[in-house]
C-alpha cells in the first residue's frame, strides 16, 4: 500500500508545483491546494499507516493496552489542515481583489499596476 500511496504523492507534488508555474493566478491557488494535499498524505505515509486502536487510557493504567495507532501524526495533520486552509482562503480573496482591480488573472498583467 505504501509504494502506491508514495506515487499518489508524487503525483500530487508534481501537479502542484506545475499548477503554480503557471501563468494564471487561479491556478497558483489550485496548486497551493493540491501541495497541501500532498504534504499531508506524506505525514501520513511516513508515519505508517496503521489501522490500530485509538490510544485511550484505561482508568487506573499508566499506559495504553496493545497496539495503539500514533496520535501525533494526526495532530500534525489536522494542524496542516487549519493553517493551509487559512492560506487558501486568504489566497482566494488575494484573487479576488486582483480581479477587481485588474480585470485579469494573467499574472504579468499584474505587474503593470505597480507603482
Amino acid at each position: 500500500m505504501e509504494p502506491v500511496m508514495a506515487v499518489i504523492i508524487g503525483i500530487l507534488f508534481a501537479a502542484a508545483i506545475y499548477m503554480m508555474l503557471r501563468r494564471s493566478i487561479v491556478k497558483l491557488v489550485i496548486g497551493l491546494m493540491l501541495l497541501s494535499n500532498a504534504a499531508n498524505l506524506l505525514i501520513f505515509v511516513t508515519a505508517g499507516l496503521t489501522r490500530d486502536a485509538p490510544p485511550l487510557v484505561p482508568q487506573g493504567m499508566s499506559a495504553p493496552v496493545g497496539a495503539v495507532a500514533d496520535p501525533l501524526p494526526q495532530a500534525l495533520v489536522l494542524t496542516a489542515i487549519v493553517i493551509s486552509f487559512g492560506v487558501l482562503s486568504f489566497a482566494v480573496v488575494l484573487v479576488h481583489r486582483a480581479w477587481e482591480v485588474v480585470r485579469t488573472d494573467d499574472l504579468d498583467h499584474l505587474k503593470e499596476t505597480d507603482t
